[in-house]
């Protein structure tokens, strides 16, 4: 315990001062994290001798986070850079002669735009048209952080009822509907100190959909480490596993709360 509240202080004065900062400097933060966490991926996979499709996809992943490299392949689109990604990836499992697979290009295209969707709206949350970015993503951190601290404590306090064994033997029912309601309470507590321009019955619905999403989000990764059989995502971290064991719940809920025009 003690070690995972070192590594969170230390995590938390890196990541918060940079996330006020914004711009560029947080774009290419947010663009390491996100090459760290595909390579994590694709390592659970044992996937990293095919070293080609790994580095390209780590490629593709930077042209599609960062706006300063869209130079390189000039006006085109991020549904035209995962097609043209599609199209290499195929081509290669012709020239290593099903060495790598059409299986494990499958896995490779679906790793870059899992990470790549989650990154990228980290990046438009904060710094896209929006001006309340700073506002917005520190509201989806604090919503995360609440469902994660109420899913902890009422589980440990309540926890009776397995909420999935088979994926996560360590949550319960009580445990994640704990997460929702300390979620909401800070939800409504931040609209109060800074007020969203909706009806405060909006925010709360959408507070709970970003404290269901994230916890859906932890539950997918933790089914990937059950079915490849590893513990932690990394081990940069300590006490705490990698960076996808850390922000797999923001990889869902930002995507989301976009796709419901929540920030627009």
């Amino acid at each position: 315990m003690k070690q995972r509240i070192q590594t969170a202080i230390i995590a938390f004065v890196i990541f918060i001062p940079l996330v006020v900062i914004g711009g560029f400097i947080f774009e290419i933060f947010v663009g390491l994290l996100a090459v760290i966490a595909l390579v994590e991926l694709t390592r659970m996979r044992q996937i990293t001798n095919y070293y080609v499709p790994v580095i390209l996809a780590v490629f593709f992943l930077l042209l599609l986070l960062l706006p300063e490299t869209a130079g390189i392949l000039p006006s085109i689109e991020n549904t035209e850079l995962i097609i043209l990604f599609v199209l290499i990836m195929l081509s290669y499992t012709v020239l290593v002669k099903n060495k790598f697979t059409f299986d494990d290009a499958g896995f490779v295209l679906l790793s870059l735009i899992y990470v790549g969707m989650g990154f990228f709206y980290l990046i438009q949350t904060r710094d896209g048209q929006s001006s309340d970015g700073l506002i917005n993503l520190f509201y989806v951190l604090v919503v995360i952080w609440a469902t994660d601290t109420g899913a902890y404590f009422f589980g440990r306090a309540l926890g009776n009822h397995k909420l999935w064994p088979q994926i996560s033997p360590n949550k319960t029912i009580e445990g994640a509907v704990g997460g929702i309601v300390l979620s909401v309470l800070v939800g409504i507590a931040f609209h109060i100190a800074f007020p969203f321009s909706y009806d405060m019955i909006i925010v709360i619905a959408v507070t709970v959909l970003a404290s269901v999403t994230g916890q859906i989000g932890d539950l997918v990764e933790s089914a990937f480490k059950r079915h490849y059989d590893v513990k932690d995502s990394g081990n940069l971290l300590p006490g705490h596993g990698g960076i996808l064991d850390r922000l797999d719940s923001l990889l869902f809920v930002l995507p989301v709360l976009h796709f419901i025009n929540f920030f627009a």
